[in-house]
């Protein structure tokens, strides 16, 4: 592995190509749904660019579909993927399998506070401050396997905004301001304590396959 301490470390946080329920306007939480064939063909767009990057270490969360996502890149890099269940998605509770139509009906009143940006909106969904706690320990402890190296980390859009904002410090309100990345794109964070003592910086956002990377980090 090509990690030095002398230079920041990149964490590349990348959402999992298309599914079926994604497709559907399906709330997914924690239901293991695998990629469909759009998804598949993302994922693969998505890791001959990502390769470029000479990442030196993969995390994935175990669910499928970002699994999945994550293998694409191993086969072109030989790395081994990392599982950590602590990348899920959100729990969503009672909504999980259910449209936004039928839940808006079967649960007006948890979808009304959901929709005015309630953290903990009931039908026993994770709070965001619970969901952000748990994936910025996976993203610290992902940054840890190789300390000035590059390691991409395959999640699920909601996992990764609020990880994003808990991993930057940044107050509760600014949640409804940060969008969710679309399928099979990435955001890219750097630590580097020359600049920032123990802290972090968001470097781009929404990165997909027609956007051109920075070449990789200097060895």
């Amino acid at each position: 592995m090509r990690g030095d301490h002398g230079r920041a470390t990149r964490l590349i946080v990348w959402r999992h190509g298309n599914t079926d329920w994604n497709r559907d306007s399906r709330v997914q939480g924690q239901t293991d749904i695998p990629l469909n064939d759009t998804g598949l063909a993302q994922a693969r767009a998505a890791a001959a660019m990502l390769a470029g990057l000479l990442p030196d270490a993969l995390v994935s969360s175990d669910l499928r579909r970002a699994a999945q996502t994550a293998a694409a890149l191993a086969e072109l890099t030989g790395l081994p993927v990392r599982p950590d269940e602590r990348l899920r998605e959100r729990y969503y509770g009672r909504w999980q399998g259910r449209t936004m139509g039928e839940i808006a009906k079967l649960f007006p009143a948890e979808h009304a506070r959901w929709r005015a940006g309630d953290p903990s909106p009931g039908s026993e969904i994770e709070s965001n401050e619970d969901l952000g706690k748990r994936v910025a320990e996976a993203l610290h402890a992902a940054a840890e396997i190789v300390p000035g190296g590059t390691v991409v980390v395959a999640a699920h859009g909601g996992a990764v905004k609020q990880g994003l904002i808990s991993l930057l410090g940044w107050p509760a309100e600014l949640t409804p301001t940060v969008a969710v990345l679309d399928n099979c794109h990435w955001i890219e964070v750097r630590r580097d304590s020359r600049v920032n003592p123990g802290g972090w910086r968001l470097w781009s956002y929404n990165v997909g396959a027609t956007t051109e990377l920075e070449p990789p980090l200097p060895a």
